[in-house]
């Protein structure tokens, strides 16, 4: 198998991206979301209930403990965290010398952290996912980082450690777990959009916050939706185990599916920073070779053609083909696929019964661990081959420590991760061993595994449900609240956010789903609109002078219950249509009985306000001048205009960054004649720079 430098560097990179817009898209809501006048202030979350310093970072692992011997807040801690989080994330981005297991860990020390205190408005599987990938980036991470010297980016042994394949190993694992559940819990969840195909007939229109993309891709024909959803299941549930393949191709395929769902996914959907954070997670799939397009063009020339290695090439071959007719054939007999000529289209309908899905899931769930396991157990192996490799006793002795500890590490996080991803068969997770789930119990808190499975039943197939906000001065005259991003405005086009989450409106779609009493945030939210309080505005409006009571707070506040439909083609100057259902919650004013009982009945009354520091320090003052000068951006602005900075200060690099030595020509390629000796760090002799700047080019 080809060596996975290149690939966990991008890795690591992609990490380092993901946790910089985490943070700094959480940063600019922070005052709205948790501050005093916010809408779940955070300082409620973190009270003392008298333990020991350790027992209380334990149970409740975060360092906003700490917040107050540095005269902070519970808000004003978070702040800092996510400042320093941004800050973190865009040094490891930009420097490799960053990129070090100790980077990593404060990285996923600070979002556990913020996670801690962060509420309903943190509650997302993508969060979860975040912190599961930046713990394996930690494990990841080299804990020294190489000599400056150019080395060979595709040599599997040469100056690395022989454990270095077993951590990114576990990324390829999340990568499965994600897919593999998210497609099976569309089915065990009887949903009958997903079991009759229809799901994206209404997908496009009633997720929380599409782009303009989606309205086009809603008018594309039935059958082309249908046919969407069988792809859809098959990239989720049929290729997933593909990522365990020896056969490169087959992974390099698995590879390129996944890349194509989360692309168009990206194109019709605002998701923040989840698809690219699964992007990021397949680069599990990838190997040196392939990343090296001209290193592989000369692999494929130098091959060699003795008939054992050409009857082994002619095997794999067969195999490859074999798997692929029989996924083609496993989604022609499933879905019962025709082809019709006269209408040029392609029909498709569910052949199988969710009993017999079931029994399905019950065959193939254990085996899926199975294959984990034995594809672990080939990395260990190899692992251990490559430590026999190592030269000199104290090197072989210090790679045996690092081995042991983090082949332990990988195996216990492999046994801990069956137990959440067991929960999709009950039976099976029934059977796992004890052991699993007592070490699962123990760290569970740490999300260092979670389950998973996005987009389980299709909400709104008689149109998205949507709340809007009124308010008025005199109980009569109405005016809407408009947000920046979710549908309100009927002539609005659908906004792009990505991957900035602006997670007011995606908890507004929730509510939505259900009565306000099953979100009692909202109540909070309205008591705030009522007062005025300008940060809890800022998270509907950012420029004051768009928000219709930006002069006075309106006496009255009440919410309605709309539902929404795409517009059709030809409706000049409409993104949608709407068609008013009922009230979703009464109009309210400050003191009124029933906004009193409702804030008493949720336990968000401010009963013991913040109280007043008598004197700022100056990292108080620091944090208050950041926010001033960073609040009149829109959240994707920042974002934006980071990710901008980021590709200004790369390209700079490169064109600043020291030249690589011009590639050697044919009468110096014969020079290096070590096959298997170029594994080790002595080459054959070579006179010159060039023939160093060649070792690149010839080694697999």
């Amino acid at each position: 198998m080809a060596g996975s430098r290149l690939p966990r560097h991008l890795f690591l990179q992609g990490v380092a991206a993901i946790f910089m817009f985490a943070f700094a898209s959480l940063y600019t809501q922070i005052p709205g979301l948790y501050g005093p006048e916010g809408i779940l202030p955070a300082r409620r979350t973190l009270r003392p209930q008298g333990k020991g310093r350790w027992q209380q970072l334990w149970e409740t692992p975060t360092l906003l403990w700490e917040a107050p011997r540095l005269g902070l807040d519970t808000a004003q801690g978070l702040e800092l965290l996510s400042l320093l989080g941004t800050l973190l994330a865009l040094g490891a981005l930009l420097l490799s010398q960053l990129r070090h297991l100790l980077t990593y860990l404060l990285l996923w020390a600070a979002y556990l952290s913020v996670c801690q205190v962060g509420q309903v408005f943190l509650y997302f599987q993508w969060d979860s996912l975040l912190l599961e990938t930046g713990f394996l980036a930690v494990l990841v991470a080299p804990l020294r980082q190489p000599p400056h010297r150019k080395q060979a980016p595709q040599s599997k042994l040469a100056g690395a450690s022989p454990h270095e394949g077993l951590s990114f190993w576990l990324v390829r694992w999340l990568l499965f777990r994600l897919m593999f559940a998210s497609g099976v819990v569309k089915l065990t969840s009887r949903c009958p959009a997903w079991w009759g195909l229809t799901a994206l007939t209404y997908h496009y229109e009633t997720q929380c916050l599409p782009t303009p993309a989606a309205w086009f891709a809603h008018h594309l024909p039935v059958w082309l939706h249908k046919l969407s959803v069988v792809a859809t299941f098959l990239i989720e549930i049929a290729v997933p185990p593909l990522f365990f393949a020896p056969i490169r191709r087959l992974r390099l395929a698995a590879f390129y599916s996944q890349v194509l769902l989360q692309v168009l996914i990206i194109l019709t959907g605002n998701y923040n920073f989840f698809n690219l954070l699964t992007l990021v997670l397949t680069t599990a799939l990838l190997d040196d070779v392939h990343l090296l397009a001209e290193s592989g063009s000369s692999r494929r020339k130098k091959m060699p053609t003795s008939w054992p290695r050409a009857l082994l090439a002619m095997l794999a071959l067969l195999l490859e083909l074999a798997i692929y007719g029989l996924l083609a054939y496993g989604v022609v007999h499933c879905f019962g696929l025709e082809v019709d000529w006269e209408q040029y289209a392609i029909h498709s309908r569910t052949t199988f019964t969710f009993h017999q899905f079931s029994q399905w899931l019950k065959t193939v769930s254990l085996p899926t661990m199975w294959l984990g396991a034995a594809s672990l157990a080939w990395e260990l192996l190899t692992a251990l081959w490559r430590w026999t490799q190592v030269r000199g006793w104290l090197q072989k002795f210090c790679a045996a420590a690092q081995l042991s500890i983090f082949g332990a590490a990988t195996v216990a996080l492999f046994m801990i991760s069956l137990v959440p991803y067991s929960y999709m068969e009950p039976s099976t997770h029934g059977r796992l061993w004890t052991g699993a789930h007592r070490l699962f119990g123990t760290v569970e808190h740490l999300q260092l595994a979670n389950s998973y499975g996005l987009f389980r039943r299709m909400t709104g197939l008689g149109g998205r449900p949507e709340v809007v906000l009124e308010g008025s001065y005199d109980g009569h005259h109405w005016t809407e609240i408009e947000f920046m991003y979710k549908p309100g405005n009927v002539s609005r086009a659908p906004p792009v956010v990505t991957p900035h989450q602006p997670r007011l409106d995606w908890q507004m779609w929730f509510a939505a789903l259900g009565p306000h009493t099953q979100s009692p945030w909202f109540t909070s939210l309205v008591l705030r609109l009522l007062q005025g309080k300008e940060p809890v505005i800022r998270l509907i409006q950012n420029h004051a002078p768009t928000y219709p009571f930006h002069k006075q707070p309106p006496t009255y506040v009440r919410a309605q219950l709309y539902k929404y439909w795409f517009s059709q083609p030809g409706e000049q100057g409409r993104w949608w249509r709407r068609q008013w259902v009922e009230e979703f919650f009464p109009a309210v004013s400050l003191g009124d009985p029933t906004l009193e009982t409702l804030l008493r009945q949720f336990g968000l009354q401010d009963k013991s306000p913040p109280r007043a520091r008598s004197s700022s320090s100056p990292l108080t003052e620091a944090l208050y001048w950041v926010r001033k000068q960073l609040s009149p951006l829109e959240a994707p602005t920042l974002l934006w205009g980071l990710l901008a900075t980021v590709g200004a200060i790369r390209v700079m690099q490169a064109l600043l960054g020291p030249r690589p030595s011009p590639p050697a020509r044919e009468k110096q390629r014969p020079a290096p004649r070590e096959d298997s000796g170029a594994t080790s760090k002595q080459a054959a002799p070579a006179p010159s720079n060039s023939s160093r700047s060649q070792t690149p080019r010839r080694k697999k």
